[in-house]
């Protein structure tokens, strides 16, 4: 059956569907991986059936623990059906055919996994409703493969949605029901995208020795240890690994992972930087990419391209995006995913994001003219896609040119569309974080439907067990005593290991919930400092000051990038924290320079390297001392900041100024103003209340009059080390 068919670069896609049974009992083989040499991959549901796409003449990959790897040339769109020889189901799975009701849950239980599993990438929700569902349909059976399966599946979801902590927890608990391969392996790859390297390490590394591995599984195995190496900084085991996982790929033509080893390989020596070596591992990746789907060779080209930016070869870049241009435009699609794996939402290439990347490569070589047409173009497509992230980006780098240029009159106006859509953003933004906070709150009711089934069907076994004791003791009076002691001790073990899931449980979900608030409020403090530090813009825009707002907004542009950048982390280093409030403090003093100096002293002893610091934490308080204490002072005041060495493992931020004071301050505001908290303050308040409960103390803060006299005032901040 053809489901669609076209010509691409020469070559006819096809959709093939078929089928993977046992040849003598015609018994369907379910979880069989079925991929092509151009980059396709699928797996066989629960009625042994697949559909995949695929080129003419491609080659059809089905492989499983089940049977040895087969392998067929497609020459037509005809249904291939897959016969294996001797495959017999397992006993467990004959004995559940014994009784009919048992097997319908079986099948209603497969089904819901195939329903959670096909709304994965469209429905985090629905998905997981599903997951719950199978769950419910084991009841009493106490079949360990079953629940192993429905939260392993849970925790692909989760990973899908890089909600990494969540897969990490289902992961475990799947291979606490039933350990396999493929269930060690997904939680290896989860903790490496989770940044914790040494455990993806620890998990990946024993199963290097397991025997009956299929190719394919093999070689993510070397692939996960070279990421986990890679992200540890051993750059040299790292490439070992990927050779060895490039070496079982090309042996077995595993086209997809050849490729994708080739470009991890040149990616390590890139780091390494050893270039000659990188370069022509990319010419083997962007070489073999050529053969294989158009989406592919784009991705390629775009990881090469991005490799050339880095080290400044930027007519090498601009020639490579532009081929990626020409081939994108013969797709079907709009864009092309950055990476086909299942693990983590993966980011998009679009014609927008190309044509911005080019003009800014021009920009880099000062040909700013053969830069604005491609940045207007993707401000365009930005704009018609309702890409707001690309058309912002695009839109400053098009202020930037004609500033450049020296056509003043066309920067202003284009820095205004900038601020127009960076409005749009925000607004954006703020949308998104109510909907992430209701759909956070959903996923939380979900998970504990989820746990709560899992902690009853646990209590449902242990009722089961404890019944047959005593029936048992019952029909042998002879060993009854004996039969007591053991019940009971088995009885309190088992409460005991109940009670310990469920705290374990609980203690995970706190700590989720604690991360994804932390998280919102992160997301809340950008748009908040973003909107204030605007109104200084707008303020030389208003004066007309040509000159100072083209320094400022130059200035703003360096800290926003930065602080934006920092906007998805817990903590980053003290030196760069320190930085950024210097260039605010300076962006401030250009302001108000009739109101106050400032100094900012480190005391030489630190190792401030060894510190680190929640971003965006000091600013609230020096935007507090300078709005509100020095900005209302009469005469000229004074803003401290300084650093000083408690014991080794303990630092203190001290931020004085010597202005009205907080009492006075609050008698200067307006009814309206008295009204309202400080936005600013709250969320620093909230955000070191959930770190301090998650880091064990690790930040305390105080605030005091400066002077006796009320005026003034001092916020004495101590940090700890990890």
């Amino acid at each position: 059956m053809v489901a669609f068919s076209q010509q691409q670069n020469g070559r006819k896609w096809v959709e093939i569907k078929g089928s993977v049974k046992g040849k003598e009992n015609y018994e369907p083989i379910s979880g069989v991986d079925v991929s092509t040499d151009s980059g396709y991959y699928t797996t066989t549901n629960s009625l042994g059936e697949f559909r995949i796409r695929a080129a003419i003449g491609d080659l059809l990959i089905f492989e499983s623990g089940e049977f040895e790897t087969a392998r067929h040339r497609i020459t037509s769109d005809e249904d291939v059906d897959v016969l294996v020889e001797g495959y017999t189901p397992s006993r467990s799975s004959k004995r559940e055919k014994k009784s009919s009701s048992i097997s319908r849950k079986v099948e209603d239980h497969q089904r819901f996994l195939d329903s959670a599993n096909q709304y994965k990438r469209t429905d985090l929700e629905k998905s997981i409703d599903f997951i719950a569902q199978s769950i419910s349909q084991l009841g009493k059976r106490g079949n360990k493969t079953e629940l192993s399966n429905s939260l392993t599946a849970l925790g692909e979801i989760y990973l899908y949605h890089q909600q990494y902590d969540l897969a990490i927890s289902s992961f475990q608990d799947a291979l606490a029901a039933r350990r396999t391969v493929k269930t060690e392996l997904l939680l290896g790859r989860a903790h490496i995208l989770n940044g914790e390297f040494g455990n993806g390490e620890s998990m990946l590394a024993p199963l290097v020795d397991v025997n009956g591995l299929v190719p394919y599984q093999r070689i993510e195995i070397y692939e996960g240890l070279g990421d986990a190496n890679k992200g540890l900084g051993d750059v040299q085991k790292a490439l070992e690994f990927y050779q060895e996982g490039l070496q079982i790929a090309e042996k077995n033509q595993i086209s997809p992972k050849v490729i994708d080893l080739n470009s991890k390989i040149a990616d390590a020596y890139a780091r390494d930087n050893r270039l000659v070596e990188a370069e022509g591992f990319f010419a083997n990746s962007l070489n073999l990419s050529k053969k294989v789907a158009p989406e592919r060779q784009i991705q390629e080209n775009e990881k090469v391209a991005d490799f050339y930016n880095e080290k400044n070869r930027y007519e090498d870049e601009i020639q490579l995006r532009k081929q990626s241009l020409n081939e994108l435009q013969q797709l079907p699609s709009v864009s092309v995913n950055k990476d086909n794996s299942s693990a983590g939402l993966p980011d998009s290439i679009t014609s927008q994001q190309i044509n911005y990347k080019i003009g800014r490569a021009y920009i880099a070589q000062d040909k700013l003219d053969e830069a604005i047409p491609y940045l207007q173009k993707s401000i365009v497509e930005a704009d018609s896609e309702d890409d707001l992230v690309v058309q912002k980006d695009a839109t400053r780098r098009l202020s930037e040119a004609y500033r450049y240029k020296g056509d003043f009159a066309k920067a202003l106006e284009t820095y205004q569309d900038y601020v127009a859509v960076v409005d749009s953003l925000y607004a954006r933004k703020e949308q998104e974080i109510s909907r992430a906070a209701r759909l956070n709150r959903e996923i939380a009711t979900k998970q504990n439907r989820i746990s709560s089934l899992e902690q009853e069907r646990e209590l449902s076994q242990s009722k089961y067990s404890l019944a047959l004791t005593e029936q048992q003791l019952f029909e042998e009076a002879s060993k009854r005593q004996t039969w007591i002691i053991y019940s009971l001790i088995f009885g309190m073990v088992l409460m005991a290991l109940t009670a310990f899931l469920f705290y374990r449980n609980n203690q995970q979900q706190k700590l989720a919930n604690n991360l994804l608030a932390l998280k919102s409020l992160r997301t809340q403090m950008n748009p908040h400092f973003i909107f204030n530090a605007l109104n200084s813009v707008n303020n030389f825009i208003a004066k007309s000051d040509e000159r100072s707002a083209n320094r400022f907004l130059s200035d703003f542009s360096v800290l926003m990038r930065s602080v934006l950048e920092n906007s998805e982390e817990d903590f980053i280093p003290l030196p760069k924290e320190l930085e950024l409030l210097e260039l605010y403090v300076k962006l401030e003093h250009s302001r108000f320079s009739d109101k106050f100096d400032f100094s900012i002293e480190i005391d030489d002893k630190i190792d401030v390297e060894a510190f680190e610091i929640p971003p965006m934490l000091l600013q609230p308080y020096i935007e507090n001392a300078i709005w509100h204490g020095l900005r209302y002072k009469e005469e000229k005041g004074f803003l401290k900041i300084k650093v000083s060495e408690v014991t080794k493992d303990k630092l203190k931020i001290v931020i004085e100024d010597d202005g009205i004071g907080r009492k006075r301050s609050a008698a200067l505001k307006t009814e309206n103003q008295k009204k309202q908290k400080s936005k600013g303050m709250g969320n620093i308040k909230k955000r070191i209340q959930i770190l301090n409960d998650m880091y064990k103390n690790k930040v305390e803060v105080s605030i005091a009059d400066l002077k006796e006299d009320q005026t003034g005032t001092r916020v004495t901040l101590n940090l700890r080390k990890d």
